[in-house]
């Protein structure tokens, strides 16, 4: 049985479910040989999935990766490891390819989206052909690696098809809309507040998530008179989305490209909100377009083009059927192709076939 020992960069954090879930299914095969963090977890409350992994986590000494690499080396030195995997492209897998070498086991990471644009480009690539793996979660970062030459495995993060349930809207006033995220520039939420501007007084907004860029939409939102209307309701815990998702009758995912050039990959709100039912209206941005198929299981519009987001969410609350069927057949998109079970189990078999 292969034994794989993961670096990762802060552990837990609550915004990266998605590695609890692979850790864990990788614990329950027997092949997680120990979890080693650069850093601290980012301090906000533990997700219950995770408190079985954290007697498995050690914080590696030091900053730099070539120091952090060498220590990682000497704590696997007396074990049986078969290779060493890292979350994500930047710090941590520079730290596992450290280690991998001295120990003479081969290294992989995963990659996500905003970690493949810490790297400079040509490093990137160049560690993505040196690695053994580079599992990609979306099309748009794996198609860059693989265009590099990398051995690159495409397997998306999933979502609890049971956390996360389809339900009818909750009654409620008005046609409410949720976005989910951090409040930073690529989510686009800027934008979206422009969209309401312009649409009917009864529409509302919830926008669930912290970050930077609060104080600024605060005052954009007074700027457009729209206090009444549209609510920032800071961080939820992920035990609270469904309820949120529940309420709404449309998920809005107002992607844009910022000025540094990063971008979202396949975010996580745009699976949830597809696993409880409810149609998307999201930017073409990333690799959103992997499971937004437009008309189909939910509406696509151009990034940074408020008017096209006041359109889509006027024609979805003046047709109630179709926009049940949208939910209804993103809910079965879900199922086909993000069961979370069933992604975590490929992320297993991926790296039990390369680090036996």
């Amino acid at each position: 049985m292969p034994q794989v020992a993961i670096v990762v960069s802060g552990f837990p954090r609550q915004s990266e479910t998605f590695a609890i879930n692979e850790l864990t299914a990788l614990a329950d095969r027997g092949m997680l040989a120990g979890i080693y963090a650069t850093k601290a977890g980012d301090g906000r409350s533990i997700q219950p999935d995770s408190a079985r992994l954290l007697p498995l986590v050690e914080r590696l000494p030091g900053s730099d990766e070539e120091r952090q690499g060498a220590a990682l080396a000497a704590r696997l030195a007396s074990r049986h490891v078969t290779g060493i995997h890292a979350y994500f492209a930047h710090m941590p897998a520079a730290v596992a390819e450290h280690a991998a070498a001295r120990l003479g086991v081969p290294f992989g990471f995963s990659t996500h989206a905003k970690d493949a644009r810490k790297v400079n480009r040509q490093a990137l690539a160049e560690r993505a052909r040196r690695a053994a793996c580079v599992v990609a979660c979306n099309h748009d970062v794996a198609h860059e690696l693989c265009d590099a030459g990398a051995p690159v495995y495409l397997v998306p993060h999933g979502v609890s098809l049971t956390r996360f349930a389809a339900s009818p809207p909750v009654p409620g006033h008005g046609f409410r809309l949720l976005a989910v995220g951090r409040l930073v520039e690529k989510k686009g939420f800027d934008v979206l507040l422009d969209a309401v501007a312009v649409m009917d007084p009864h529409v509302t907004l919830r926008i669930v998530g912290e970050g930077p860029e609060r104080e600024r939409l605060m005052a954009k939102i007074a700027a457009l008179e729209l206090s009444s209307r549209v609510t920032l309701t800071g961080e939820k815990t992920h035990a609270q989305l469904p309820d949120e998702y529940a309420a709404a009758d449309v998920v809005v995912v107002p992607s844009v490209v910022d000025a540094s050039g990063d971008r979202d990959g396949l975010p996580n709100v745009v699976l949830e909100a597809m696993a409880c039912g409810r149609p998307v209206i999201a930017s073409r941005v990333g690799a959103i377009d992997a499971a937004v198929h437009d008309g189909q299981t939910g509406v696509l519009v151009p990034p940074r083009c408020p008017a096209a987001i006041a359109d889509a969410v006027r024609a979805l609350s003046l047709d109630r059927d179709h926009r049940l069927a949208l939910g209804y057949l993103a809910r079965r998109e879900a199922e086909r192709q993000y069961d979370l079970n069933r992604c975590a189990d490929r992320f297993v078999q991926v790296l039990e076939a390369v680090y036996a």
